[in-house]
């Protein structure tokens, strides 16, 4: 499982034993147990700030930078969509398209007839949808050209919606599952969502998709890229097939860590999402390059940093 980001992937730590994650404990330092004698004393100023010149380093900005040459992802979008983030650092106009094409498949697949539906497509029906919903809000933000980009936002929520209601096979799940299917072949034909959705507030990410179904979207990003760098002549065969899944799992790991979405304040959660991003996009850049050697190094730390996530957070 890619994260448990959730990746992909209980706020607070009090949070976090009440919904079954055990992060691992940090072990601190012990005090000194006696006062410093006079000599060591000696040793530091009682008051730096009298003695120290010049304006203090502004350690946030030196750090944002060595974070933007390290990653590859711009300062300017280092800072999440507040900070006007550019989606196109992350991924391109053609890996959302081909997305959408992608899961429309699963989504035909899994309502074929209310049998299928309710035996399990069900689940299906809600991944693809969750993941359709997603690529639907990044189009919405996206800073580029991207198809769908007019109704884009009534189709985010529209996705989400039946992405979430999908948890169980029901009538009515499948039959708003069999409508939005219709929504989703309408925009592929060049037309547009027969429904408006109904939005009383305003948008915050944690409304696309619930953290599990995002989390199933990263593992299989997770699992083909493998497969596709396993070998070198792979990686030159499917090289466009790579940059799609890479490119989801560097979007999923920034959307996971907006503001109110599953563990988005937690430090330690975050870290482990930025992580997955940034070795996505170094994978993506050397994918460019047609650098096997180091594609494969990224595709490696990708996966080492939802092992850690996973070590530490359970879905």
């Amino acid at each position: 499982m890619i994260l448990a980001v959730g990746l992909a992937l209980g706020a607070t730590r009090g949070d976090a034993t009440q919904s079954g994650r055990r992060p691992r404990e940090r072990q601190r330092a012990k005090p000194p147990a006696k006062a410093w004698d006079k000599t060591s004393k000696s040793a530091f100023f009682d008051d730096a700030f009298v003695t120290l010149e010049g304006e203090r380093p502004d350690f946030a900005a030196a750090s944002a930078a060595r974070a933007a040459g390290r990653t590859g992802v711009p300062a300017a979008a280092a800072g999440g969509e507040e900070g006007g983030f550019r989606w196109s650092t992350l991924v391109s106009p053609d890996t959302l398209t081909d997305e959408v094409k992608e899961q429309r498949k699963i989504v035909v697949a899994s309502i074929a007839s209310a049998s299928e539906f309710k035996g399990g497509g069900y689940d299906k029906a809600r991944e693809a949808f969750s993941a359709i919903a997603l690529v639907f809000g990044v189009i919405a933000a996206h800073d580029g050209d991207v198809r769908w980009k007019k109704d884009a936002e009534n189709a985010r929520d529209l996705f989400a919606r039946v992405g979430f209601n999908c948890k169980v096979g029901t009538d009515g799940s499948f039959a708003e599952a069999k409508a939005r299917s219709a929504d989703l072949d309408a925009l592929l034909d060049g037309g547009a969502p027969a429904k408006k959705a109904d939005r009383e507030e305003d948008f915050a990410w944690s409304q696309v998709a619930a953290r599990p179904a995002l989390m199933s979207r990263l593992d299989v990003a997770e699992q083909t890229a493998g497969g596709i760098v396993a070998s070198k002549g792979d990686f030159e065969k499917q090289v466009d097939s790579l940059l799609r899944e890479i490119e989801i799992a560097a979007a999923i790991g920034e959307v996971i860590q907006q503001k109110d979405f599953e563990y988005s304040d937690d430090d330690t959660y975050r870290a482990y999402a930025a992580a997955m991003r940034d070795a996505a996009v170094r994978a993506r850049d050397a994918a460019r390059k047609s650098d096997y050697d180091a594609v494969r190094t990224a595709v490696g730390d990708l996966k080492k940093s939802c092992d850690a996530c996973h070590g530490d957070y359970r879905s």
